[in-house]
């Protein structure tokens, strides 16, 4: 460890440099230099160097001790060099419990800040939470143990948001620190508490959405956009999703897969298909045969994509909303019969008997009696998918003979 080869002198002049940074920094109101002294889990070769210089003196207390200068500010930069110091060490547990410490404090003394100066500082601090919380847990889970610091990192930043939900300038940073939430309770499986702080940002009046920076708002309408997914309000989840990919960076393109991989569904869902090339230009090709699928009326096709991806929707928590496209499968073939019954025989093109709906489906492999289709055929009804109504004794669907496969223009067929 380059730890052993540095001299008792060396390493004392890396710490009082350290020192010196983080107090001009603050007494500057420098935020992008105090940035840097936040980044543990960037392993810039800045910290990097004060690690080792922390593991080869043991006893940075005394130099903080020496001055006002730095002991003023001794409740965050103590246990900021023990989270540097096992972090460099690989003890990310300890790492994780000895940065919170640091966090607290800092969150308390800018707390005391009358101005915002320092909002950038508090943004990596939030960052830097989580993702410790993260690989702390992933240790805690390695050696058998309960992972539990990711939960902690979701309590300690709801203090954050706390300190951020007032009035000034400092509320602007509450939205990125609801995104940090949002990511900690997707991660944990516990999205129902997105709640309380999507109810703060859209119902308190102190908040004003378009004072917010872009980042944070795309960020927001991604993540509520998936909520509205799950719920399966798809309206609301096509705006808000909609929003986040028209004002993502261009340039961000793993961005725009993410929110293209929850958008499709959605558009899907509402009769809107999107073109091949975005699905290839975006590596979304786990697509390209849902949407075929759709405009073939093949329901071997649709189940077998969603068979094959099924693990893949699972994960995403999309696979629901792709297995109810089925009705929209059964009104394209019922559609394609229509069509080519209306070209051998105008006159009875709107009256379609189940039995031939039966055998088309059979030419697909997929088997289904009559009493089978006719449930079908009800609910296509119902869902206003087709027009039209059941004759039971001849088994016969008569459609209207005005527009009778209406287009979904926009509305979910299972709202």
């Amino acid at each position: 460890m380059a730890s052993a080869y540095l001299s008792i002198g060396e390493a004392h002049r890396r710490i009082t440099d350290f020192l010196n940074r983080f107090s001009d920094a603050v007494s500057s109101q420098d935020a992008k230099s105090l940035c840097l002294i936040f980044c543990i889990a960037s392993n810039s070769s800045f910290l990097l160097s004060l690690s080792d210089a922390l593991i080869t003196f043991q006893d940075a207390s005394r130099v903080m001790r020496q001055t006002d200068r730095y002991s003023q500010y001794a409740d965050i930069l103590l246990p900021l060099f023990r989270a540097l110091q096992s972090y460099r060490l690989k003890n990310l547990v300890e790492s994780y419990q000895a940065f919170e410490k640091a966090a607290n404090a800092f969150t308390q003394e800018f707390r005391n800040w009358e101005s915002a100066w320092a909002l950038e500082a508090l943004y990596v601090i939030a960052y830097e939470t989580r993702i410790l919380a993260e690989r702390a847990d992933r240790e805690l889970a390695s050696n058998g143990k309960t992972p539990e610091k990711l939960k902690g990192a979701g309590s300690f930043l709801m203090k954050v948001f706390g300190v951020l939900a007032g009035k000034g300038s400092k509320r602007v940073g509450a939205l990125y620190v609801t995104c940090q939430l949002f990511k900690i309770y997707f991660k944990l499986g516990t999205v129902h508490l997105c709640k309380s702080v999507t109810r703060s940002i859209e119902t308190a009046r102190i908040f004003d959405f378009e004072e917010f920076p872009l980042r944070d708002k795309v960020t927001y309408m991604y993540y509520t956009g998936r909520l509205e997914v799950y719920n399966e309000n798809f309206s609301a989840a096509d705006h808000k999703l909609s929003y986040a990919l028209s004002h993502c960076n261009p340039r961000k393109e793993r961005n725009i897969r993410m929110i293209l991989k929850y958008l499709i569904p959605v558009k899907l869902s509402i009769g809107i298909l999107p073109k091949t090339s975005l699905l290839e230009k975006y590596n979304l090709t786990e697509y390209n045969n849902i949407v075929l699928a759709l405009r073939r009326g093949d329901l071997r096709l649709l189940r077998c994509a969603l068979q094959e991806h099924e693990d893949q929707f699972l994960r995403s928590g999309v696979y629901l909303v792709l297995e109810k496209l089925e009705l929209q499968v059964y009104q394209r073939l019922l559609k394609k019969i229509y069509i080519f019954q209306k070209q051998k025989d105008p006159n009875k093109a709107h009256q379609i008997k189940l039995d031939l709906i039966v055998r088309a489906l059979k030419w697909l492999e997929i088997d289904m009696d009559v009493d089978e289709m006719e449930c079908v055929m009800s609910i296509l009804i119902y869902k206003n998918l087709v027009k039209g109504y059941f004759a039971h004794k001849s088994k016969v669907v008569v459609l209207s003979k005005q527009d009778p496969f209406p287009r979904l223009t926009g509305k979910a067929i299972n709202s």
